[in-house]
Protein backbone atom coordinates (compact mmCIF):
# COMPACT_ATOMS: atom_id res chain seq x y z
CA UNK A 1 0.00 0.00 0.00
CA UNK A 2 1.25 3.46 -0.92
CA UNK A 3 2.10 5.70 2.03
CA UNK A 4 0.34 9.09 1.93
CA UNK A 5 1.10 11.94 4.32
CA UNK A 6 -1.05 15.07 4.48
CA UNK A 7 0.20 17.61 7.01
CA UNK A 8 -2.44 19.17 9.29
CA UNK A 9 -1.83 22.70 7.98
CA UNK A 10 -2.75 21.61 4.42
CA UNK A 11 -6.34 20.62 5.27
CA UNK A 12 -9.42 22.39 3.96
CA UNK A 13 -11.17 24.83 6.29
CA UNK A 14 -14.74 26.07 6.74
CA UNK A 15 -15.63 28.83 9.17
CA UNK A 16 -19.17 29.86 10.07
CA UNK A 17 -20.53 31.77 13.06
CA UNK A 18 -21.27 28.46 14.83
CA UNK A 19 -18.69 26.08 13.27
CA UNK A 20 -14.92 25.99 12.79
CA UNK A 21 -14.10 22.87 10.76
CA UNK A 22 -10.95 21.39 9.21
CA UNK A 23 -11.35 18.81 6.43
CA UNK A 24 -8.83 16.10 5.57
CA UNK A 25 -10.73 15.25 2.38
CA UNK A 26 -12.78 17.35 -0.06
CA UNK A 27 -15.84 18.56 1.88
CA UNK A 28 -18.21 21.54 1.96
CA UNK A 29 -16.64 24.26 -0.22
CA UNK A 30 -13.13 22.72 -0.01
CA UNK A 31 -12.20 20.63 -3.06
CA UNK A 32 -8.88 18.99 -3.86
CA UNK A 33 -8.95 16.30 -6.56
CA UNK A 34 -6.05 14.52 -4.81
CA UNK A 35 -8.04 14.37 -1.56
CA UNK A 36 -11.37 12.76 -2.35
CA UNK A 37 -11.04 9.72 -0.09
CA UNK A 38 -8.72 7.14 1.38
CA UNK A 39 -10.17 3.75 0.47
CA UNK A 40 -13.71 3.66 1.87
CA UNK A 41 -12.99 6.66 4.13
CA UNK A 42 -14.70 9.77 2.70
CA UNK A 43 -14.77 12.26 5.57
CA UNK A 44 -12.38 13.03 8.41
CA UNK A 45 -13.32 16.37 9.90
CA UNK A 46 -12.09 18.14 13.01
CA UNK A 47 -15.05 20.25 14.17
CA UNK A 48 -15.44 22.90 16.84
CA UNK A 49 -19.09 23.84 17.45
CA UNK A 50 -20.31 26.88 19.39
CA UNK A 51 -22.40 26.44 22.56
CA UNK A 52 -25.95 25.27 21.88
CA UNK A 53 -25.31 24.99 18.13
CA UNK A 54 -24.68 22.06 15.81
CA UNK A 55 -25.65 19.93 12.88
CA UNK A 56 -29.44 19.82 12.96
CA UNK A 57 -31.36 16.76 11.74
CA UNK A 58 -30.08 15.65 8.34
CA UNK A 59 -29.99 12.39 6.34
CA UNK A 60 -27.22 9.86 5.70
CA UNK A 61 -27.29 6.69 3.65
CA UNK A 62 -24.78 3.88 3.03
CA UNK A 63 -22.31 5.29 5.54
CA UNK A 64 -20.62 4.21 8.73
CA UNK A 65 -20.31 7.34 10.89
CA UNK A 66 -18.01 7.69 13.89
CA UNK A 67 -17.91 10.72 16.20
CA UNK A 68 -15.11 11.13 18.74
CA UNK A 69 -15.41 14.00 21.26
CA UNK A 70 -12.10 15.71 22.08
CA UNK A 71 -13.57 18.35 24.40
CA UNK A 72 -17.04 19.09 25.73
CA UNK A 73 -20.39 17.32 25.38
CA UNK A 74 -21.94 16.21 22.08
CA UNK A 75 -25.68 15.43 21.90
CA UNK A 76 -26.54 12.77 19.31
CA UNK A 77 -30.09 11.96 18.26
CA UNK A 78 -31.49 9.94 15.37
CA UNK A 79 -34.65 8.75 13.65
CA UNK A 80 -34.37 5.37 15.39
CA UNK A 81 -35.16 7.21 18.65
CA UNK A 82 -31.60 6.96 19.96
CA UNK A 83 -30.44 9.94 22.00
CA UNK A 84 -27.31 10.33 24.07
CA UNK A 85 -24.74 12.85 25.17
CA UNK A 86 -21.19 11.64 24.55
CA UNK A 87 -18.01 13.16 25.92
CA UNK A 88 -14.24 12.65 26.01
CA UNK A 89 -13.38 8.95 26.27
CA UNK A 90 -16.54 7.84 24.46
CA UNK A 91 -17.13 7.09 20.78
CA UNK A 92 -20.44 7.26 18.91
CA UNK A 93 -20.81 4.84 16.01
CA UNK A 94 -23.78 4.78 13.68
CA UNK A 95 -24.51 2.62 10.68
CA UNK A 96 -26.65 4.56 8.21
CA UNK A 97 -27.28 1.53 5.96
CA UNK A 98 -30.45 2.13 3.94
CA UNK A 99 -30.92 5.56 5.50
CA UNK A 100 -31.24 7.43 8.77
CA UNK A 101 -31.74 10.99 9.98
CA UNK A 102 -29.56 12.25 12.81
CA UNK A 103 -28.29 15.35 14.56
CA UNK A 104 -25.13 16.27 16.44
CA UNK A 105 -25.44 19.32 18.64
CA UNK A 106 -23.31 20.91 21.33
CA UNK A 107 -25.04 19.97 24.59
CA UNK A 108 -23.47 22.87 26.50
CA UNK A 109 -25.02 26.34 26.54
CA UNK A 110 -21.64 27.92 27.46
CA UNK A 111 -18.66 25.87 26.22
CA UNK A 112 -17.71 24.79 22.68
CA UNK A 113 -17.57 21.10 21.80
CA UNK A 114 -14.70 19.74 19.72
CA UNK A 115 -14.91 16.38 17.97
CA UNK A 116 -13.64 14.29 15.09
CA UNK A 117 -16.14 12.95 12.57
CA UNK A 118 -15.31 10.08 10.25
CA UNK A 119 -17.57 8.76 7.47
CA UNK A 120 -16.85 5.67 5.47
CA UNK A 121 -18.87 3.92 2.82
CA UNK A 122 -20.61 0.73 3.82
CA UNK A 123 -22.18 -1.99 1.75
CA UNK A 124 -25.80 -1.24 1.05
CA UNK A 125 -28.24 -3.44 2.91
CA UNK A 126 -31.81 -3.59 1.63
Amino acid sequence: MKKVIHKADTRGHSQYDWLDSYHTFSFDEYFDSDRINFGALRVLNDDKVAPGQGFQTHPHKNMEIISIPLKGHLQHGDSKKNSRIITVGEIQTMSAGTGIFHSEVNASPVEPVEFLTKFGLCERTE
